[in-house]
């Protein structure tokens, strides 16, 4: 398809959509391209600039593998870092937040687990702040 800017014998401007530039020349000859504002037939096609594709230069992605050994090494440090309460985790994080609301201090370790799309949407509704991180098997290669 050929977009064409157009006008008309009394100066009005629009754009037509053809198939090709022949198809654009045959439906004028046949007086079946129109101008919308005023009705005339006689149609010529208006200069205009063409449309050149920019090529963007993307920056390359890193390796599968090196994703791959970077997640394995943040979840490496959650682990040392942080309690695995399993599928308490929304209820664990809940409890927390509640506690800093009240001033209580729990304990400085981090919580790490998982929890239901239902879980999630209810923490976040509550303002509970948490990072879903991807978690990769360590023994996957």
């Amino acid at each position: 398809m050929i977009c064409y800017r157009l006008h008309c014998a009394t100066g009005h401007e629009f754009e037509g959509w053809f198939p090709s530039g022949e198809a654009f020349d045959r439906q004028r000859d046949a007086a079946l391209v129109t101008c919308p504002v005023c009705g005339v037939t006689e149609i010529a096609k208006s200069l205009m600039a063409p449309a050149v594709a920019k090529t963007v230069e993307t920056p390359p992605l890193p390796a599968v593998e090196q994703i791959r050994q970077a997640l394995r090494r943040l979840r490496k440090e959650v682990e040392a870092q942080c309690d695995n309460v399993g599928t308490r985790f929304a209820e664990e994080a809940l409890k927390r937040h509640d506690a800093g609301l009240e001033g209580d201090r729990q304990s400085a370790r981090g919580i790490y687990g998982t929890m239901s799309d239902t879980e999630r949407e209810r923490l976040e509704d509550e303002g509970v702040d948490f990072t879903p991180v991807p978690w990769i098997d360590l023994t996957e290669n």
